[in-house]
């Protein structure tokens, strides 16, 4: 599992020029599942994106989680995180999870994550064409890899 953390003002996804979900300051979650991924790799990713000390502390420290700041948490799907790009320049999509097997992995990613938030979590529609629109605040992004893990 890939993801692309995002620590943003605000944040939203538009379907077909309607928005469909919205967030102020937290965590925008870019995720592309492999079918290798576990669910440790899950957990590992979920773990990671709610401890992540990336907001400022008093002091201006980036010291803080989401969960102190009281942030939201936006997740939008991405099957391109999982691109390989070693031949030519079209990319392929191999490593990407077919939605039969992504789709499942996807939901419980997103029920942990409401869990470890105490809140419901903000999210896109698996398989649709979203624009999304962020203002990155920093800008910070980090990018987890689970098969990087150890």
């Amino acid at each position: 599992m890939k993801l692309v953390i995002q620590r943003v003002q605000h944040a939203s996804v538009h379907i077909n020029q309607q928005q469909h979900s919205a967030i102020g300051q937290g965590l925008l979650l870019l995720v592309g599942i492999s079918p290798a991924d576990t669910p440790e790799d899950l957990d590992w990713c979920c773990k990671k994106a709610v401890h992540m000390r990336i907001f400022a502390d008093e002091n201006g420290v980036m010291n803080k989680n989401v969960m102190e700041i009281h942030g939201e948490i936006l997740v939008v799907s991405q099957f391109t995180l999982m691109a390989s790009t070693k031949k030519g320049n079209r990319p392929s999509y191999l490593n990407a999870a077919k939605p039969e097997i992504a789709i499942p992995i996807y939901t419980d990613f997103i029920q942990k994550l409401s869990m470890q938030l105490g809140k419901p979590v903000k999210t896109g529609v698996f398989g649709a064409d979203m624009k999304v629109d962020l203002c990155n605040d920093g800008p910070v992004t980090i990018l987890l890899d689970s098969q990087l893990k150890n």
